[in-house]
């Protein structure tokens, strides 16, 4: 028997059989993945954007003061 007739035949069944039905943890982990990938752009956003909008709210105050 070859290979693919060996997989068709017994490794596929098994496969689906054992992961086809349980689909919440797939949806749980894209969950937990989007929420992480969200977390770290924000994180990315105020690292870049942080130092330049100090220095506006900075140059706003003294401005302001004056």
């Amino acid at each position: 028997m070859d290979l693919l007739a060996y997989w068709q035949n017994h490794c596929a069944p098994y496969i689906r059989a054992r992961f086809g039905k349980d689909e919440e943890g797939a949806s749980l982990v894209e969950y937990a993945l989007l929420v992480a990938l969200i977390a770290i752009v924000c994180i990315l956003a105020i690292t870049f954007l942080g130092g330049k909008a100090s220095g506006k709210f900075s140059s706003i105050g003294s401005s302001l003061n004056n």
